[in-house]
């Protein structure tokens, strides 16, 4: 705040003199029109040439001035002097000198020997008698002085005005910093609150002893906190789920192997391989789906790039690789095409999706029983649906299976608990919904229930291209 006062003040001073200067030279510039007035009321034409009639004592009044010299002298149109004081400067151009109205006196500034002088000049006219160009010639009347009392007056005027600036100024500085200092307090306290805490502490801030000033911007702080809170927690509970799941698989392989190393018989010894082998495909699978869910997770925080796409293509192109698949497990895998479902979307995201969904599909359903992939562009929205015959789904657990390592109990099939999640996650960064629920009723006697699993997307809006008027031509 110093900074732009300092840059002020001299503009200030400035200014102050400027005005000073003006105010003192009004007085006495009219006490000088007054001079001017008065002796021109004492000239008079006699046969064409003009006299200065002025009494003696008007002249010792006129000049009794203690501080500035006062002069005054008649001058004709050619600048002959006629009457008065021949030091006073006379202009270089009497009759070129601004002559206003008649009987209205107008002020000069000039110089003799070196001090300035303040000139106030009365043009009065020759009566009856025109010259050859047709114009009244006459006299020129002038009375100046120095300007040693206008100086004084400014002085003291600016005196007046600046000196208590030189008081007024530290003291406000001392002032502003004095408020501030007490203001920035409580923003002082909060800092050190902040910076005093240890790095684990997430907890909100109180809001006991924060100003009203500050206390948006703490709610915001804490608002902040408890996203971090919330982020942290779900992390540590993911990692502690993730190392529980991996442990399990772990322990597996290592009883296994443990086995393969005590056992003789070929036979034995090749079965034991074979289970560790599929100890090994489990954990790898769990390892691609936390992988799969670290990506989708990355993908919800950061800005992805969706480009317009057709789910109803992609589907088609993941649902064929998943052929081979449900042939081993004799499973009738669908497709049904409904035309194009064209959406804003990230297609290594979605294919991730629906490899998930397949697979949880593929998993639940038994052999001989059916699976049918479809997609339908239903408006403003396109809905992807996976239909399984599995066993089926109730309501309450419909609710959970998005939840990170939930799997139905009583369904003895073996999982990671993580597709589904990995679902939700890529369905919030396509804006879509993710539902699993029953198959409606009205199924083959004899048939599972089964599930749907339904994604609703927004549908691809193109943008929009701007109107062109017609281009006006001068043909009718």
């Amino acid at each position: 705040m110093l900074a732009p006062l300092l840059f002020v003040w001299p503009i200030s001073i400035a200014l102050t003199h400027y005005f000073a200067n003006n105010v003192a030279s009004y007085p006495y510039d009219q006490a000088l029109r007054e001079h001017v007035a008065a002796l021109s009321r004492q000239v008079a034409f006699v046969d064409g040439e003009a006299h200065l009639a002025l009494p003696g004592l008007a002249e010792v009044f006129l000049r009794a001035d203690e501080i500035d010299t006062v002069y005054f002298h008649l001058l004709d149109a050619d600048g002959r002097l006629l009457a008065g004081d021949p030091e006073l400067p006379a202009p270089a151009n009497p009759s070129g000198l601004a002559r206003g109205e008649f009987g209205e006196a107008q002020l000069r500034d000039d110089e003799y020997r070196g001090q300035p002088m303040r000139i106030a000049y009365l043009y009065l006219p020759q009566p009856g008698e025109a010259g050859a160009s047709g114009e009244h010639r006459g006299v020129l009347l002038e009375v100046g002085e120095t300007t040693e009392k206008r100086a004084q007056l400014a002085n003291k005027i600016i005196a007046s005005v600046i000196v208590p600036q030189f008081v007024i100024i530290p003291l406000a500085v001392v002032l502003v910093w004095f408020g501030l200092s007490q203001g920035l307090r409580p923003l002082t306290r909060l800092r050190n609150r902040i910076e005093a805490r240890r790095e684990a502490d997430l907890s909100p801030i109180s809001l006991g002893r924060v100003p009203e000033e500050l206390r948006p911007l703490t709610e915001a702080f804490n608002s902040i906190l408890a996203r971090m809170q919330q982020n942290v927690s779900a992390q540590r509970r993911f990692i502690a789920d993730a190392a529980h799941q991996m442990r399990t698989p772990l322990t597996g392989l290592k009883t296994q192997a443990q086995l393969a190393m005590r056992e003789t018989d070929p036979g034995e010894l090749k079965h034991a391989l074979r289970q560790i082998l599929t100890g090994a495909d489990r954990a790898s699978h769990l390892v691609d789906q936390l992988l799969a869910l670290a990506r989708a997770e990355a993908s919800d925080r950061a800005p992805q790039a969706l480009l317009a796409l057709d789910l109803d293509h992609l589907l088609r192109e993941v649902v064929e690789t998943w052929v081979l698949r449900a042939l081993e497990k004799r499973i009738d895998l669908g497709y049904e095409h409904a035309g194009k479902g064209l959406i804003d979307g990230n297609a290594f995201l979605l294919r991730e999706m629906i490899n998930n969904l397949l697979d949880n599909a593929l998993r639940y359903t038994p052999v001989g029983g059916r699976v049918t992939a479809r997609v339908a562009a239903l408006g403003d929205f396109v809905v992807l649906e996976i239909e399984d015959s599995g066993p089926g789904i109730s309501e309450d657990e419909s609710l959970k299976v998005f939840d990170r390592f939930y799997r139905g109990e009583g369904t003895g099939v073996e999982g990671s608990g993580l597709g589904l999640a990995i679902v939700r996650e890529i369905a919030e960064v396509h804006k879509a919904a993710a539902s699993l629920r029953p198959k409606a009723r009205g199924a083959a006697e004899g048939e599972a229930d089964g599930c749907v699993a339904r994604i609703v997307f927004p549908a691809h809006r193109p943008p929009r291209q701007p109107v062109q008027e017609p281009v006006q031509t001068g043909f009718a």
